[in-house]
């Protein structure tokens, strides 16, 4: 009998663009989700003062000739928090009213899946990681990228077994986010009341991690270990509350819970709204957590919110916006549905939902058809970076039931860069848009292997000064020329105004584009 190890199968966490990272941390022996605060599991330390006695190492089953030997996993313990080594990864420059992130190197990291369990590595990359070509993996594997228990892989006809860890080192790319700045409203022991610009995610998750609230909040503000306790859609700005303790986050989250908190959100919509005050009860159906799309559907979930118009121009109107429940873009398709969706709406104002703009619920497409035509209009105004999505994006496989677009996901693991948990059964949505092949002028099965590793950097994550600005022989990114969005594309007219609860209330300034006497 072994004694102080306990064997799990531990769930493993996906990326479009990678492998996934590792599992959330196990307290008490067992697996559970992580903790509300943003954070890191980090690897358990010895006593300094050598007071607890340390667990008697594993020993080592004897194999069978020729059988591969598996680690056990490593012990975690649920220490959750983003340190200076992640906030060192890289670093920020402006350009044209834009922040930007420097491209780095970084690593995606995943305990073996249990459907995976029996299959070899080229098989699970081919079918589950569609975002790049099998070429790419066979090249990623010579440059020593790809790693299994810590050993570089030489050979991806490898069959995997459970409990394998895998690393995938890839070069890193972030969308632009707007320069503006983050402003602090209020801070004190208990919490930080920030002013959050459009375009920015609260946490890391899908393409962002240094471009989010939390990343620029650690590095320029000093302020780390915050829990969040409500999140904003990427594109809408306004008051975000943070808790810097886990017993101000367990307070306010019950006040969540019992609906003691009060939400007041201003927006600008197109035409003229009603005077009177207006109630909508539609269900909101999630369509697309890729692209991040919903719409009022009788299948959908509950929910309410109230509308009241402050001013009229004599084009669109000011319209204040108390959600009562907190549906995912609960305000923007309510308004949608009510036919006066959002003036400059990225998603719910668009042609792709037809002449009526999705009014009443009238679309006449199917999801699949909708997706399609919504990214084919993104596609032909060079804007799939509004949508917070890339190419390699639509490519990909796997979409999970727990995320959001990609500026939107909700779940995730924040440290190591995994977008959300994938789903074990068939992509619903394999086949909503028809993938664009990522053209290389390079040919990966005949790149020079010393190139490769010359031009890797610092593998543990870290971009020199130089580093940035050389091209990755990998890295289709570093062979794709985008158009940047405009500062004035990454604003959407909707504003969190006032949060309020039992014993708090913090409130931002009206923005610029809701005054009585704007003109666009």
């Amino acid at each position: 009998m072994r004694h102080g190890v306990r064997r799990a199968v531990w769930p493993a966490w996906v990326r479009a663009a990678g492998i996934g990272v590792r599992p959330p941390p196990p307290p008490r022996g067992d697996m559970a989700e992580p903790g509300p605060g943003t954070g890191r599991a980090r690897e358990e330390e010895p006593d300094p003062a050598g007071k607890e006695e340390a667990a008697p190492a594993p020993k080592k089953r004897r194999l069978a000739g020729g059988e591969r030997y598996v680690p056990p996993p490593r012990k975690l313990n649920p220490g959750v928090s983003f340190g200076a080594e992640h906030f060192a990864e890289t670093s920020y420059y402006f350009e044209g009213g834009l922040r930007k992130v420097r491209p780095y190197y970084f690593d995606f990291r995943t305990y073996c899946k249990g459907r995976w369990v029996g299959r070899s590595l080229l098989h699970v990359f081919g079918t589950e990681f569609r975002a790049q070509p099998l070429s790419y993996y066979r090249a990623a594997a010579r440059a020593g990228r790809l790693r299994l228990n810590e050993e570089p892989v030489r050979d991806l006809d490898i069959v995997l077994k459970n409990n394998d860890f895998l690393r995938n080192t890839v070069h890193r790319h972030e969308p632009p986010v707007t320069a503006q700045p983050i402003r602090i409203l209020a801070e004190d022991e208990d919490v930080v009341v920030v002013d959050k610009p459009s375009s920015l995610p609260v946490h890391p998750c899908g393409r962002f991690r240094h471009n989010t609230v939390i990343f620029i909040l650690g590095k320029e503000h000093g302020l780390r270990e915050l829990h969040t306790l409500h999140r904003l859609d990427r594109m809408t700005s306004g008051v975000l509350m943070f808790a810097k303790t886990a017993a101000v986050s367990k307070r306010i989250d019950e006040q969540v819970r019992q609906r003691q908190l009060e939400k007041e959100y201003v927006c600008r919509v197109v035409g003229e709204f009603p005077e009177h005050e207006v109630v909508c009860e539609e269900p909101i159906l999630v369509v697309s957590y890729k692209v991040g799309v919903c719409r009022v559907d009788a299948k959908g979930k509950p929910c309410q919110t109230l509308f009241q118009r402050l001013s009229y121009n004599g084009s669109s109107s000011v319209v204040r916006c108390l959600p009562r429940t907190g549906r995912t873009h609960q305000i923007r398709v309510h308004l949608q549905f009510l036919g006066h969706p959002i003036l400059n709406d990225p998603i719910y104002n668009m042609e792709a939902w037809g002449p009526d703009r999705g009014k009443g619920g009238r679309i006449g497409k199917t999801d699949e058809e909708l997706l399609k035509a919504l990214v084919e209009e993104h596609r032909s105004k060079q804007s799939l970076e509004v949508l917070g999505i890339g190419e390699e994006d639509l490519n990909s496989a796997g979409e999970s039931k727990d995320c959001g677009n990609s500026g939107d996901c909700m779940k995730s693991d924040p440290v190591n860069g995994s977008s959300c948990p994938a789903e074990d059964e068939k992509d619903p949505e394999r086949n909503d848009v028809a993938a664009c092949p990522l053209n290389s002028d390079t040919n990966l099965e005949t790149l020079d292997k010393d190139k490769e590793l010359s031009l890797c950097g610092n593998q543990d994550g870290q971009a020199g000064e130089k580093g940035w600005e050389e091209k990755d022989p990998l890295c289709v990114e570093c062979r794709t020329s985008r158009r940047d969005p405009s500062p004035k594309e990454l604003v959407m007219f909707l504003h969190a105004l006032r949060y309020k609860g039992a014993d708090f209330e913090y409130c931002s300034s009206m923005p610029e584009w809701a005054m009585e006497d704007w003109q666009e």
